[in-house]
């Protein structure tokens, strides 16, 4: 006989479903709905699965034990107190049926993570108020969804401390653990592998011991396992999703949305019917989370945020919306990089590869070709600059062909010379949508042909480039700025037609 269904997890509609739902391309929307960073770690490069990749077809027979032992390691114990799981998930529920099946479980605040309540149902356990009487006792700190850091109570059942976000509060209950406490942690949260499902539980070794003899074998694959002991291996620095935290909570209290006071990577504002102006919202793209009393907001990178400032001061004053910027990600096996592009821009620009010198030359291309861009990622630098300053080109150039769209109403040509001292650059460009490239650069800095050629190829544009000179630094910046000064030009409106009487480009 098939079992009763029980009350099952909300989870949040797709962002396909959501853009089909509003009339927008899925690239658009932005998810501020799942305290999640902002972007993948420096870390997630396709090889860190390589080794993992390769041995696919066997189990992991230690259980993981070199990602315990450096989760161990970090935390300063033994590596018998390190139990790993799917996500912290995996253990508040599994904990539910350990400690309180059939008996009583609190949680603080009250007003807390929804997944300890959907556990209690599952273990077939009562939901109570007072954490001194309970069998078990969760403590979300910081409080999800709020975003407030609770006191800890004094419990005589089992507590357990649930630190998803305790890397953006700087406090932590570790020193709880050998009193008998259970400290959950997360590789979805500051560490930015949401989807890689891993979490971990740290405690004294006879409770690892009985929370493991009832997990499944193996619940957390070896890939998810690579990532997670490669984003380890990384030094992790939540500061700017701090000062992009203090700086949305003033910004949205400008707008009279005073958000209550965060230890986390997410504000929340009280208010009555949230869902109204969260439905309000998305015909922008932006998805934000309703909960009874208030709307919970992510805190993503400046440049998204100010998309949710701008959605936000158009629905509650009418004012404007600026043109969204183009998303765009390359993920390959020497590189992973993100790019977030506007045409036309104000000329905001920033570009971190660690390709210091090529960073800064693409910095001087968009600044004169007045985009917004901001481009940023890794690459194995460890073997040469050279596919970092590929990928980088190859992944400019192909947001700039996204953004380009049809070329309708560009003037389609544009020509420069700059000077940089001794140094002369002279670059012609044609938005064709044919790739052709004619560089000529001495000295050549070492990649500055390959580089045009590689933006050539994927934005689908006609490049002559001549530049001479004594100083390769001068001649490279002079021939950068010339690119950019003559793609301005050819960027410029001119009408509503296709330049071309073949009608397309």
């Amino acid at each position: 006989m098939i079992p009763d269904a029980l009350e099952a997890y909300q989870w949040p509609p797709s962002s396909e479903a959501l853009a089909a739902r509003v009339g927008l391309d899925v690239r658009s929307m932005l998810r501020f709905d799942g305290n999640v960073a902002a972007a993948p770690p420096p870390s997630a490069r396709p090889a860190a699965l390589a080794r993992a990749l390769a041995d696919v077809n066997e189990y992991d027979r230690g259980r993981y034990e070199p990602l315990r032992q450096a989760i161990a390691d970090h935390h300063g114990v033994g590596l018998d107190q390190v139990a790993i799981g799917a996500g912290s998930d995996e253990f508040i529920v599994l904990l539910a049926h350990l400690f309180a099946e059939g008996g009583t479980i609190a949680t603080v605040p009250a007003f807390s993570y929804s997944m300890y309540r959907y556990a209690a149902i599952m273990a077939g356990a009562s939901v109570v108020e007072d954490p001194a009487s309970a069998d078990l006792v969760y403590v979300c700190r910081p409080n999800n969804p709020t975003g407030e850091l609770p006191e800890i109570p004094t419990v005589a059942g089992q507590l357990v401390i649930d630190e998803a976000y305790a890397h953006y509060a700087g406090v932590d209950a570790l020193g709880l653990i050998d009193e008998g406490a259970i400290v959950l942690r997360t590789f979805s949260k500051a560490y930015g592998l949401a989807g890689a499902r891993v979490g971990y539980a740290l405690s004294t070794p006879p409770i690892i011991a009985a929370i493991t003899s009832r997990q499944a074998p193996l619940s957390v694959s070896s890939l998810s396992a690579a990532l997670a002991l490669a984003a380890l291996a990384t030094p992790l620095d939540v500061s700017a999703t701090l000062v992009e935290r203090d700086r949305m909570a003033s910004e949205l209290a400008s707008l009279g949305l005073a958000a209550i006071p965060s230890f986390t990577n997410f504000l929340f504002i009280p208010m009555d019917e949230p869902e109204k102006l969260v439905e309000q919202l998305l015909p922008y793209g932006v998805v934000t989370r309703a909960y009874p009393g208030g709307m919970r907001i992510s805190v993503r990178d400046e440049l998204d945020n100010n998309v949710l400032l701008d959605a936000l001061r158009s629905v509650l004053f009418d004012a404007p919306m600026p043109a969204q910027a183009l998303r765009y990600e390359r993920n390959t096996a020497e590189t992973l990089l993100s790019v977030r592009l506007r045409v036309p821009g104000q000329g905001r620009v920033f570009v971190s590869t660690g390709a210091g010198f090529y960073d800064h030359m693409l910095q001087q291309l968009a600044f004169h070709a007045g985009l917004d861009l901001r481009l940023e990622g890794v690459g194995d630098l460890e073997t040469g600059d050279h596919h970092t300053v590929e990928d980088m080109m190859r992944t400019f150039g192909e947001a700039l062909d996204l953004a380009l769209g049809d070329r309708k109403g560009l003037t389609r040509y544009g020509e420069a010379r700059v000077p940089m001292d001794e140094a002369l650059a002279h670059a012609v460009v044609d938005l064709s949508g044919r790739a052709t490239a004619a560089i000529s650069v001495t000295p050549d800095e070492g990649m500055v042909v390959h580089a045009f050629e590689s933006l050539v190829q994927t934005a689908r544009l006609t490049l002559h480039v001549t530049a001479t000179g004594t100083n390769a630094h001068h001649v490279a910046e002079a021939s950068f700025k010339a690119v950019g000064r003559a793609l301005a030009q050819a960027l410029t409106k001119d009408g509503s037609l296709v330049r071309s009487t073949k009608g397309s480009l």
